[in-house]
């Protein structure tokens, strides 16, 4: 049963970080793939929460895993700051690397801190 909330977890994860990912794509000009750090944030605050509240079983498995899995993308951030990097855009790829990691770290830190973790 949890693997059926795992998958429809992901069923709105996923088209949810497109759409989120569209939409501030659509608002920026900068060089930086801000679509992809947003729903990056986004996720990392949210799974923080989840953590936060001590959430367990199948809410986890649907809202964990499921939708911040589907959500979140390690893989895009991936392959757009190897984008960057042999476009020319060092120090913007270097850029990406700190603000990804270094935000959506703080972000998941506040989620549980805020849901009362910490």
């Amino acid at each position: 049963m949890t693997a059926v909330w795992v998958v429809l977890g992901g069923m709105l994860g996923a088209p949810a970080r497109y759409l989120l990912d569209r939409a501030v794509t659509a608002r920026s000009r900068s060089r930086l793939p801000l679509g992809t750090l947003a729903v990056n944030i986004v996720g990392s605050a949210l799974l923080g929460a989840l953590i936060g509240k001590d959430t367990s079983g199948m809410v986890l498995a649907g809202a964990g895993i499921g939708f911040c899995g589907a959500f979140t993308t390690f893989s895009t951030f991936g392959y757009e700051t190897i984008r960057l990097a042999t476009g020319g855009d060092t120090g913007y790829a270097f850029g990406n690397i700190v603000l990804n990691t270094g935000i959506c770290l703080g972000a998941v830190y506040l989620g549980a801190a805020t849901a009362g973790l910490f």
